[in-house]
C-alpha cells in the first residue's frame, strides 16, 4: 500500500533539498521567468488536431478531431510565504466525431485547478518550477456517463539544458470509486514528459509517459512533432501519436492508438508543468 505513495514522497523531498542547491543569479532572478509573461498566458498547449486509428478501420465514426483549449491565470505578482506564485488553471479537451453524419461531440473533458509554484535554479543555472496543485477533472455528465476524479498533485520541471526540458509529476488520486470502478488503475498515480528543441525556434520533439497501476498494465504514451513555420509566430505544425488508456473519461478502459496532424499554439516559455 505504502509503495504506492514513494514516487511523491520523493517528488516532496526533492523540492525541500532543491531549496538547498539554489544557484544565485546576479542580474535574474528565477522568479522573473514567470513575471515576465503576461498574468493570464497559455498552460498547456492549445491545440485542433485530426486523424485516424492505427489499431482499428478507419471510418467515418473512427477518425476524429480532438482539440484542447487551456490558459492560467497568476494571481499575484508578488510571492506567497515561500516565494510561491498562485494560479488558477483550466484545461478543457473536447473529441468531435466531425466525420460522422450528425457530427456530434463524444466527449468533452473539464479540468479546472489551483496551483502554487516555486520557481528557482539548481546547479548550473538549470531554471526549475516546484509546483502543488489540487485539480478537478470530469465530463460534466450524470448517471452511469459520470467520469470525475479529483488530485493532489505535486511536480518539478526543469530545463536541463538549452535544447532539453523534463518534468516529472506524482499524484494522489481522489475517486469516487462507484461511479467510476477502477479510475485510479487508469491513470495511475503519476508522469514523465521531456521536450527537445532539433532545431531551436522551429522544431520541437514532445514525449508524455503516465504510468498506470502495475508492472506492465495500463498507462499511455503520448508523443509529438511540431513544426514552427514562421520564426516570430507562436504557432506549430504538429504531428501527434497517442497510445494507451485514458486519452478521454468516458472511454477510460478502452485502449486507443490515433495519429493526428493539425495545429497547436504552445505556451512561450517553459510551462509549471
Amino acid at each position: 500500500m505504502y509503495s504506492k505513495y514513494l514516487f511523491l514522497w520523493l517528488i516532496l523531498f526533492s523540492i525541500k533539498t532543491n531549496s538547498q542547491i539554489v544557484e544565485e543569479k546576479k542580474n535574474f532572478r528565477a522568479a522573473d521567468s514567470l513575471l515576465k509573461e503576461s498574468s493570464f498566458s497559455v498552460h498547456r498547449d492549445n491545440y485542433f488536431l485530426t486523424g485516424v486509428p492505427v489499431n482499428e478501420a478507419i471510418t467515418r465514426n473512427s477518425a476524429d478531431v480532438k482539440y484542447q483549449i487551456s490558459f492560467k491565470l497568476r494571481l499575484t505578482s508578488k510571492p506567497w510565504v515561500g516565494g510561491f506564485f498562485p494560479y488558477l488553471m483550466y484545461t478543457q479537451k473536447a473529441f468531435w466525431d466531425i466525420y460522422a453524419n450528425s457530427k456530434p461531440f463524444s466527449e468533452i473533458n473539464f479540468n479546472p485547478g489551483f496551483a502554487v509554484v516555486r520557481p528557482f535554479y539548481l546547479k548550473g543555472g538549470r531554471l526549475t518550477y516546484g509546483t502543488i496543485s489540487l485539480e478537478h477533472e470530469s465530463n460534466g455528465r450524470d448517471s452511469i456517463y459520470s467520469r470525475t476524479w479529483n488530485m493532489l498533485a505535486f511536480s518539478l520541471k526543469s530545463q536541463v539544458s538549452p535544447r532539453w526540458t523534463v518534468g516529472i509529476r506524482g499524484w494522489i488520486p481522489l475517486v469516487d470509486k462507484e461511479d467510476n470502478p477502477e479510475l485510479t488503475k487508469y491513470v495511475g498515480y503519476g508522469e514523465a514528459s521531456a521536450t527537445y528543441q532539433i532545431q531551436p525556434g522551429r522544431w520541437s520533439a514532445d514525449i508524455l509517459f503516465r504510468k498506470g497501476s502495475g508492472l506492465i498494465n495500463y498507462g499511455s504514451l503520448q508523443t509529438q512533432v511540431n513544426w514552427k513555420p514562421f520564426k516570430h509566430e507562436n504557432y506549430y505544425l504538429t504531428l501527434q501519436w497517442f497510445v494507451g488508456f485514458t486519452e478521454s473519461l468516458i472511454d477510460y478502459q478502452e485502449h486507443k492508438s490515433m495519429v493526428r496532424l493539425g495545429f497547436t499554439i504552445k505556451p512561450e516559455n517553459m510551462g509549471i508543468f
